[in-house]
Parts: structure tokens; sequence; C-alpha cells
């Protein structure tokens, strides 16, 4: 279904909480001035909040056929020319590193890298490939560096270290469609999961300008083999998508994933793109079925995509209520003074070998512990007191919804837990 879908205007909307300031609050993040800005420290919520997208996002890495590999955070400045990324995008790299001075200098220094896809590029040549092989999914969620000016900096939305969720194709051209359609579905179906509605798929094509790497007939059968995916993809789901010409990368036509996001203002969350770039540049091939050797197609994708813009996403499309089994704290354990002390550190032992990330806030009144406990957007509150002790339940509350219930203790570990392992976005209490 090929429908021209202008910019949606946004429907108005509550005002939204920045990620900054949730970041405040819930103890996301910090940053510090003999660390650098653009150089965020995950504190222990946050880094609950990334471990889970990270879990994820390589469960969906390897149940669409990818296999893990690690590659370093360097490389030599040739690897980045060779790959065309010096050329495009050495402003925005961090300087090379020499290793040594004056005559003794290295002709060729290391710079870090701002992609790692030249490093799987190498991987992929590091032994001769059949036609039978194709395709080859390689998956590594890994550091990569951006020397962004200090003026553009921004929380986690624009940093300087990205640790992104991403993974690379090499495949035969009749493969494309195949791999570009499990690439989106998985995309669908991880935005479904974190709670984010898409407006649109867009094709972005080339257009007739003279700028694109590869031949006319090469982009126009890739471009077919993407519209035959968008057709496939978001007429059952009831997406519309529409091609921009002249949107494409200069090396590759790609499929975008619009939403809107917390404040109405549309962008790009995801992409799959087709590459004849670094195939040609790094001399990529197969030995096909004719025993002839012939270059490779490589599709960039991946799904949560980089951890610090996804959690500045969720923070502000959600309020800082994360969905459950996100959440920092997922059950906030509040004792009373009539005889909570004695069961709360059992129920939480219990919670905790579970896999469930528990809290215990002892000190202070009710009412200001559970003020503490909304502020950090505690996912659910649990009362212990002599009344809890006698009915062997806690009295559970999800703030988010004002849900209260009464769970017997020999179910609460097995309920959150369940809850916890779906991915659900709340606890039915």
């Amino acid at each position: 279904m090929n429908v021209h879908a202008p910019h949606q205007q946004a429907p108005e909307r509550p005002a939204v909480l920045d990620h900054r300031d949730l970041g405040r609050d819930m103890r996301i993040f910090d940053t510090s001035p003999l660390v650098g800005p653009g150089l965020p420290l995950w504190l222990p919520a946050g880094a609950a909040v990334r471990y889970e997208l990270e879990q994820y996002a390589r469960e969906v890495a390897l149940r669409t056929g990818c296999e893990p590999v690690y590659s370093p955070v360097l490389g030599k400045r040739s690897l980045f020319e060779r790959s065309g990324h010096w050329a495009k995008f050495a402003d925005d790299m961090f300087p090379p590193m020499f290793l040594g001075t004056g005559p003794d200098a290295d002709a060729d220094p290391l710079v870090l890298r701002p992609a790692n896809c030249p490093h799987h590029a190498q991987i992929y040549a590091s032994e001769p490939r059949s036609y039978r092989d194709l395709p080859v999914r390689y998956s590594e969620l890994a550091p990569m560096f951006r020397a962004e000016r200090s003026g553009v900096l921004s929380g986690l939305s624009r940093v300087r270290q990205i640790n992104l969720d991403d993974a690379h194709v090499f495949c035969r051209p009749d493969q494309v469609a195949a791999e570009v359609r499990t690439a989106v579905v998985a995309v669908l179906e991880v935005l479904d999961t974190l709670g984010i509605e898409v407006s649109y798929l867009r094709l972005s094509g080339r257009d007739d300008s003279e700028k694109w790497l590869g031949e006319p007939g090469q982009w126009a059968e890739a471009e077919e083999a993407l519209r035959s995916v968008l057709d496939d993809v978001g007429s059952p789901a009831g997406l519309p998508w529409h091609a921009e010409a002249g949107e494409a990368a200069f090396y590759g036509p790609k499929i975008d994933v619009q939403v809107l996001d917390a404040r109405g203002h549309e962008e790009t969350l995801a992409t799959v793109q087709l590459d004849f770039n670094q195939p040609e540049r790094f001399d990529l091939t197969y030995v096909a079925a004719s025993g002839e050797r012939e270059r490779v197609v490589m599709i960039h994708r991946g799904t949560v995509g980089a951890m610090e813009r996804m959690v500045a996403f969720l923070l502000e499309r959600h309020g800082g209520r994360l969905p459950f089994w996100l959440a920092p704290v997922q059950v906030c354990l509040l004792p009373l003074p009539d005889g909570g002390d004695a069961l709360v550190d059992d129920v939480a032992a219990d919670l905790r070998a579970r896999g469930l990330r528990v809290r215990v806030e002892r000190d202070g009144s009710l009412g200001n512990r559970i003020r503490l406990a909304r502020e950090r957007r505690d996912a659910l509150l649990g009362l212990l007191g002599a009344r809890e002790a006698a009915s062997g339940a806690v009295s559970v509350t999800d703030p988010a919804s004002g849900a209260k219930a009464s769970v017997p203790f020999t179910e609460l570990g097995d309920r959150l837990a369940d809850a916890a392992r779906r991915r659900g976005p709340r606890v039915d209490l």
C-alpha cells in the first residue's frame, strides 16, 4: 500500500517531562566534570533498564538468525578511509591517536570507531564464502564514538559514546527481500513490546541526481524488493507506507520506521539499510553456483538501537513509568512498625531469588516513604504489617493505575516473575 502519509499533526498533549529531570529523580544517570560532558555515568537504576534492553535485543538477534561477534572499538585510519567513513565523517570523529612522536609516529594511526560495520566487513572477509553459506548475519551490542560539540550535548539523547544494538547481514541479491522482511518484523515487535506506536514506514530511495553509488538498475531492483516487503508487512498491520525520493543514503535505499515522540515530533527510531558501498570497497564476495565470484549485498539492521537514545525516548514517552519488566525498582516493600520488619527480609529475598528488582524502604514515615517511591517511579508498592502477617498476603498497589490487591505470599513471586518474563507493560493485580 503506497500511501502518501503527510506529516501528522499531533493532538494536544500534556506537558512532557524532560528525560534529564526524570533521570535525576529516578537516579538513571549522572555526569561528572572529571569524566567529561557527553559521557553519562549509568547509575544502578539506569543500568537495570539498559541491561533489560540489551538482553531483549540479544534475544531478538539470536531468534532472527544472528551470530554474536565482538570487535575492537579502535581501528586504523586506513580502515575508515577505505570504508568511506573518514571522507564523510572525519569532522565528527575523534582525532587520530599516534603511537610515537616525530619520525617514529605511526603513518597509519588508530581512531575510535564511529560505526562497527567496517569491522563486521572484515569478519565476513576472514574466510571464503559460498552461495550456500549465505546469508551470514552478525550482531554486536557495542560502543561507538562521535566527537559531538559541547553545545549540542544533551543528557542521554546526544552523547559522545553510544552503545548500539547493531547487526549486519551479508546476503545474495535474491535474499534481500526475505532478510529485510525479517528485520522490519523484528523492529515492529520490539517497538510494540516497548509501548511505542509506529506512525508509518518510509521507503527512502534515490532521485535523479548523480550522487548515488551503484548502478541505477541495481537500485531499481533493490527498491522493488523493499516495496514488496512494505506491502507484505505494512498491510496486515494496518501501517501505511510511502516513498520519498532522495532520502536514501548515498550507498543504498532503506526502510525507516517513523514514530512520534512524547512531544508529538516525528522521528526515525529504526532503519533497515541496504549497502552497496562497503561490499564494493572491501571486495566482499561469494562463490556463486556458476563458480564465479559475485558481490554480496550488505544490510544494516537493529531493533532497540542506541541504548542512550532509547532510554531517553522511553523515559519521556512513559513519563518515567516504564513497563514493569523495565522498571528499575519493580517492587518497593514498605514494612510497617506493627510487624512488617519480621517479614520484609524474607519476602524480599524470595522475590530477588526469582530475578526481580526489589527495594526495601524502612526509614521515615510511611507517607514520606511512599512519596519517595512514587518519585522514583517504582512499579509496585508492597505494604507489610500485622494485618498482612495474619492474612499471609502483601497489600500491593500499582501507583500508575491505582489498582490495589492483597496477594498471598505464596503467589506474589510467581505472578511478578511471570509478568517480567512476558515483558508485559503492567502486572494484573
